[in-house]
């Protein structure tokens, strides 16, 4: 169980490592280009000789680039987005970017030899689309993994990622949620702010 578990947040962290592409790539060239860039840089001598802090923010620069931290936050919190004032949101998108960043670059360093298969690309609707993978374990089984993108920015960047049928956005939406139900923003900014060690 704890295998499948890092695989599926294996194939997460290297979606967040998908490098900038041009814009003419389509969304499925974007996420298959990049995660067998990526693969290539993990098994590369050079970046496995880095310290470990130096290869967390290697990762960290490159999620930087191609995830929308901005829609994503948005996304994420929904309708109580507008429960935040200006520079609450503002501090709960570079948080939020922060304890990603953080959780999946650190998953990103046990990547272990896994076969990543890439499905059908379908256009959501202007501007949005869904790239579909899977992720072959080593006992044959195929994980569902769906990455969500945006073109708002001028190139295609990854907003949401659903995983066995279960939306990232919407996984941490509920967490949210609970806790704006009972406490205020200025709370919430500050468990993210001893998640990611700013208390």
């Amino acid at each position: 169980m704890k295998r499948r578990i890092s695989g599926v947040i294996l194939l997460f962290a290297v979606l967040l490592m998908i490098p900038l592409q041009s814009y003419a790539a389509t969304p499925k060239e974007t996420v298959e280009s990049g995660v067998n860039i990526v693969i290539a840089t993990l098994s590369d001598p050079k970046f496995k000789a880095k310290p470990k802090n130096e290869q967390i923010k290697q990762i960290s620069t490159e999620i930087e680039s191609i995830f929308d931290f901005m829609e994503l936050s948005r996304r994420t919190l929904g309708r109580e987005w507008k429960k935040l004032n200006a520079e609450q949101q503002k501090e709960f998108v570079q948080l939020f970017q922060e304890l990603l960043q953080g959780v999946y670059a650190d998953r990103l360093l046990a990547y272990s030899d896994q076969k990543i298969i890439f499905d059908k690309e379908t256009m959501l609707k202007k501007g949005r689309a869904e790239v579909q993978s899977f992720l072959q374990t080593s006992d044959g089984k195929k994980i569902p993994l769906f990455y969500r993108l945006t073109d708002k920015s001028g190139s295609w960047k990854v907003y949401d990622v659903v995983i066995e049928g279960v939306s990232m956005v919407k996984n941490y939406r509920t967490q949210f949620r609970e806790i704006l139900s009972k406490d205020s923003p200025e709370k919430l900014l500050q468990i993210l702010r001893d998640k990611v060690g700013k208390a």
